[in-house]
């Protein structure tokens, strides 16, 4: 505290002062004498030269630390514990969001004597008080200011642009920002504002929220919103609830991503795609750029450098439009009875079963219940008997929200059945009763052309008739639909089919019946030459390997128990399938497939050991997350 300083907050002139102080104030009024005195008694104002300022031979260790309030100084326990390991206690000053509180804390630090300061200023005018700090010749490094050259920061306005192209990343273009109040905001609006227009995303004001409230809320219930940006987990957490109560889904209908602070890094519920806020490094990094200054006068502060990256992925996923696009499976259904064994039966030896169940199944069924559970939006056409078996096919299908409307009854023919014998360490062996499945007709697929004109994969199977098979390929061609087939219980492919197949996805067994001469990547190439745009060949526990015309890869497996191997293609191509149509390359969504294969051999039946969506992801996450970046790179 100057002399200067206390005139100024007197309104008076620095002579006045003086007088008053050396007792010559006869000329002065009783009245500005005393409101003179009052403020050298509240800011314990000593006259210069009665002073007795630090030097280096009368260091204190003690470090002064200046905050806006306790309670949004989050860096605070970090800056003592650091402080403490380098030698120094702390001095803190709460400024209460008030000038003249920060101003008293000012002078308090400088009449301490600390070593130094951190200080966090209320505003612009806080900088007229640095006079104090230096003439007491104490060190400071401003924090959480960004107004003033070699303040140091995090950087929100890096993390609003990061929670922004997440969403981006997933295909979202209506993305509103919530705001709360802090010394963050304008940061983070700026790196949202920044990544929408690199993004050729306009920036609408109508988008930029203070709180949850009925309108945003009702943009979001209206899908004119699908995806949201937060710049404090509080109020995340707050519009989760609203959203929960109104009994509405996320992320299937609106996405969330919000900043979260490092003190709350293990909260459980509710979980939300976060970016933690570095506070604890943070607040290191600043005592060490402190004592830094201390000890050498020339130290120029080094900047904040720590990026976080995105936590999970648990509130991200495509945009509710995009879901509705649906994924349409033409193939096989079946009743599937499981017999576990210890050892596969062959010729000439009977075995004994230890156990048997019962679930829906086929080849159609399995890909469609694996896309459901994946978040895609499927139809199914195939074809069951009029028997009890087929009420629990449209059970099960309408348990995973499957538009079943065009899975016929046939009078004549009983629903397809299948007998998967499992062996102990997961290999199976099956049979399969074909029944009303051999009665799905091209007339079926013709009849139904309105389900190919608005999807863009369509999934199919041999386990139906062929010329069922080129019916299909034919209308998918003509609506601009790609096909995914599943070459399974045939040993012959009509050559005229192979140009309308994009993806080919056989096992092993499979393309040595199809082709059996040659190595792997010659197998793939008799495909490619023929019109087929992708080769994938499931390989068991070797992983797989798929080929285009351009690139080729082995993948190995993901290492799983072994349970029931029977619906790992089917979990595989689902995937594939969900994550292409999702705008990923193709390079991922094979890896992407290749995870879900992995965990549909941990449980036995097909319908229950197909991973649902969150599950698939959270594991990726842990391992692979840049797999679930929907960019190339």
């Amino acid at each position: 505290m100057t002399i200067k300083e206390i005139a100024r907050l007197a309104g008076v002139s620095i002579s006045t002062v003086s007088k008053v102080m050396n007792h010559k104030d006869a000329s002065i009024s009783p009245e500005t004498r005393d409101k003179v005195l009052r403020i050298v008694k509240e800011f314990n104002y000593t006259p210069y030269s009665n002073t007795n300022l630090p030097n280096a031979a009368s260091k204190t260790f003690t470090l002064g630390l200046l905050i806006r309030s306790a309670e949004t100084s989050l860096s605070l326990n970090s800056i003592i514990k650091a402080a403490r390991s380098l030698g120094y206690t702390v001095l803190v000053s709460d400024s209460a969001n008030q000038p003249e509180q920060e101003f008293l804390g000012v002078t308090a630090l400088c009449r301490h004597g600390v070593d130094g300061v951190l200080w966090e200023p209320l505003n612009e005018d806080s900088l007229n008080f640095a006079e104090s700090f230096r003439t007491s010749k104490i060190p400071f490094l401003l924090f959480n200011y960004s107004h003033a050259e070699g303040a140091l920061n995090i950087d929100f306005e890096q993390m609003g642009y990061d929670a922004t192209m997440a969403l981006v990343q997933a295909h979202h273009t209506d993305i509103a920002c919530l705001l709360s109040p802090g010394t963050r905001t304008e940061r983070f609006l700026n790196g949202y504002k920044k990544c929408l227009f690199d993004n050729g995303i306009p920036f609408l004001d109508s988008m930029v929220y203070q709180e949850p409230c009925e309108s945003l809320i009702h943009k979001i219930t209206s899908h004119a919103i699908t995806g949201i940006v937060s710049s404090h987990s509080s109020a995340a957490n707050h519009l989760h609830g609203e959203l929960s109560s109104l009994h509405y889904q996320i992320p299937y209908e609106v996405s969330l991503v919000s900043l979260k602070n490092d003190s709350r890094a293990h909260t459980v519920y509710p979980e939300i795609s976060t970016f933690t806020t570095p506070h604890f490094a943070f607040g290191r990094h600043l005592c060490e750029q402190l004592v830094a200054m201390m000890e050498n006068p020339d130290h120029v502060p080094l900047a904040f450098e720590t990026h976080p990256t995105l936590d999970n992925r648990t509130t991200i996923a495509i945009p509710y439009s995009h879901r509705n696009q649906p994924l349409l499976v033409v193939g096989s259904i079946n009743l599937d009875t499981y017999l576990k064994m210890e050892q596969l039966p062959y010729t000439g030896k009977s075995m004994m079963t230890s156990s048997s169940s019962v679930y829906p199944g086929g080849k159609g069924v399995n890909q469609a219940i694996g896309a459901a559970k994946l978040g895609a939006h499927v139809s199914l056409i195939g074809a069951v008997g009029s028997d009890v078996e087929s009420d629990l096919i449209y059970e099960a299908l309408k348990a995973h929200s499957i538009d079943a409307s065009e899975v016929r009854r046939c009078t004549d023919a009983a629903t397809g059945k299948a007998f998967i014998f499992v062996q102990r360490d997961g290999d199976s062996l099956i049979s399969i009763l074909s029944g009303a499945n051999s009665y799905l007709s091209p007339d079926d697929i013709k009849k139904n052309s309105r389900y190919f004109e608005n999807c863009r994969y369509c999934l199919v199977q041999t386990e139906i008739p062929q010329d069922t098979v080129m019916t299909t390929c034919h209308m998918a061609r003509a609506h601009g639909v790609s096909i995914i087939l599943k070459p399974s219980t045939c040993s012959y492919l009509d050559p005229e089919l192979l140009p309308y197949i994009n993806i080919l996805v056989p096992n092993l067994n499979e393309i040595n019946l199809l082709c059996p001469d040659g190595t792997l990547s010659e197998k793939a190439d008799y495909f490619l030459d023929r019109g087929v745009e992708t080769v994938i060949i499931s390989l068991g526990a070797d992983g797989c390997y798929y080929k285009t015309k351009t690139m080729e890869e082995s993948i190995p497996a993901i290492p799983f128990q072994a349970i029931d191997n029977t619906g790992a293609c089917d979990a595989f191509i689902s995937a594939l399938a969900v994550y292409l149509q999702e705008g990923y390359p193709m390079e991922k969504a094979v890896r992407i497939a290749n995870y879900a294969g992995g965990f549909s051999i941990t449980r036995e039946g097909v319908p229950d050991s197909l991973v649902d969506r969150s599950s698939l992801e959270r594991y990726i996450f842990r391992h692979e997350p840049e797999l679930l970046n929907i960019q190339q790179k």
